[in-house]
């Protein structure tokens, strides 16, 4: 035992390399606070305009009753499959397969999303200032990739740390700034924007556009469970990684209703509508030049920083989700292989550099980097919204199947059904289903969204019918906790 102990197994990662810290601020950095803000929030504004904090209410209430669904499950199963685990546990090991194979598919969209907000903020401010032209955004979405394929190669601790100090930056700025426009808007300061008053965009009326914007004000909550995935390579998981996804998904939507506040009262609720296309498509810099003068830089500074920090955390996030799913053979078995040095997935790691530079350039130069961003980001709450849904039901089922001795009717009931509840309209509006009055469809090539996510859906079930007859036991193994199969001594 005292052998086994001093050296991992050649498949294990970094047993107990990060505490709480780093493992919230892997939540934290996740949701890419400063990124998301300045870019993932406004589009919403061409949904809800004015009502743009309203649509930011639905969503944190939304993921707070998710992530105490996370967190109590975390408690019983920490893993590296998280979600895929807790839904084969709870509900059945098909489920878990079928959770398995969508965020596999989308999680790894997390980096490229942000390489492309990266592309953008670099080369337009560059071309602002110094006149560089043409925008070469594709050179520093590039740039990106290759910081984050260095970090997530070189171990979780060294990813980890540099995510929490990038995370505290851009959380400092953007909270500051937040509250210097509350200040600087004055008279015009009003509650009246969280009601649906202001929600005036032709088509998308009242709550018609709330429910619309509110597909990107979850995306900017997306992340908050990132703990979950590194459950293996947390110290006392049980309980870190609980309290990481509960902390993280509160904490950052305060910050969120504070800056998203902050920017409508001061731009101009009846004006917000056009807040995403203010100053070349960057609207906080813009108000940062106003208020702050030359202190847009650090806003600027911010920005570049959270698009690191959040491809950082996504990838790391998505590699552990690949690992654990190589590990049982869902996906290829080199997925799995753990550097004998650095204790990383390096396979998993160099595939999600591979997409992380694929995506956004087929994407950016197809579209444009705005709407390549847009329509990956849709793909992804429309699955993610899916699977946050299942991880609630799973929640009611794992304690009144397996610890109906500590089960508790609001917190393994109530809650996770409300749950539920939040997400539908933002599933149906994402999905172009308008089975309600206050749906409306989305443009093209955002409309593309759901029958993407839908045909993915479609080959998962295919693959599944195929395990089912070929090897079934690699479906029931989606229910495996390594952790607690291990000897003490591990």
């Amino acid at each position: 035992m005292a052998e086994r102990s001093e050296a991992p197994a050649p498949e294990q990662l970094a047993r107990g390399a990060i505490g709480l810290r780093e493992v919230l601020f892997q939540s934290i950095t996740h949701m890419a606070p400063a990124a998301a803000v300045a870019f993932s929030i406004p589009v919403g504004a061409n949904f809800a305009g004015g009502a743009l904090p309203l649509a930011v209410i639905v969503a944190l209430v939304a993921c707070v009753l998710v992530a105490v669904s996370i967190g109590e499950l975390a408690k019983h199963l920490p893993s590296a499959g998280s979600f895929y685990t807790y839904a084969s546990r709870g509900l059945h090991p098909a489920v878990g397969f079928l959770v398995a194979w969508g965020y596999a598919f989308v999680e790894p969209f997390v980096a490229p999303l942000l390489y492309l907000i990266l592309g953008v903020t670099v080369a337009g401010t560059l071309n602002a200032e110094f006149g560089w032209s043409p925008d070469p955004w594709w050179v520093w979405a590039l740039l990106g990739a290759a910081i984050v394929f260095v970090l997530g190669y070189l171990g979780i601790q060294v990813s980890a740390r540099t995510g929490t100090v990038l995370g505290v930056f851009e959380i400092a700025v953007f909270s500051l700034l937040g509250l210097w426009l509350i200040v600087r808007a004055g008279d015009a300061n009003t509650l009246a924007v969280f009601g649906t008053r202001y929600a005036t965009v032709e088509g998308f009326e009242g709550l018609a556009g709330v429910f619309a914007a509110s597909i990107y004000t979850i995306l900017a909550f997306i992340g908050f469970e990132a703990a979950a995935p590194l459950a293996e390579e947390t110290r006392d998981p049980h309980r870190t990684i609980r309290r990481a996804v509960v902390y993280s998904a509160i904490g950052i939507g305060l910050f969120y209703v504070l800056t998203t506040y902050g920017a409508t009262v001061f731009f101009g609720p009846e004006r917000m509508a056009g807040f995403q296309a203010f100053n070349g498509g960057n609207p906080w810099e813009g108000m940062a030049r106003r208020v702050w003068g030359a202190g847009w830089v650090l806003v600027f500074l911010a920005i570049a920083n959270s698009a690191i920090a959040n491809s950082n955390a996504g990838a790391n996030a998505a590699t552990r989700t690949w690992y654990a799913m190589g590990r049982i053979r869902l996906l290829p078995r080199a997925l799995a292989r753990v550097h004998p040095r650095y204790r990383s997935p390096h396979v998993a790691v160099t595939v999600q550099f591979v997409v992380g530079l694929v995506l956004p350039l087929w994407l950016g130069f197809q579209y444009d980097p705005i709407i390549a961003f847009s329509l990956l980001a849709t793909i992804l709450v429309i699955v993610v919204i899916l699977i946050y849904m299942i991880v609630n039901l799973s929640c009611i089922a794992y304690h009144y199947r397996f610890r109906r001795a500590e089960a508790n009717l609001l917190v393994h009931g109530v809650v996770p059904v409300l749950g539920i509840a939040a997400f539908v309209p933002a599933l149906l509006t994402a999905a172009g289903v308008p089975v309600f009055a206050f749906i409306a469809r989305l443009p093209h090539p955002l409309s593309l969204s759901g029958p993407v996510a839908g045909l993915w859906m479609l080959l998962g079930v295919a693959y599944l019918a195929w395990l089912s007859t070929r090897d079934p036991q690699r479906i029931r193994d989606t229910g495996r906790v390594f952790l607690d199969e291990e000897p003490a001594g591990v």
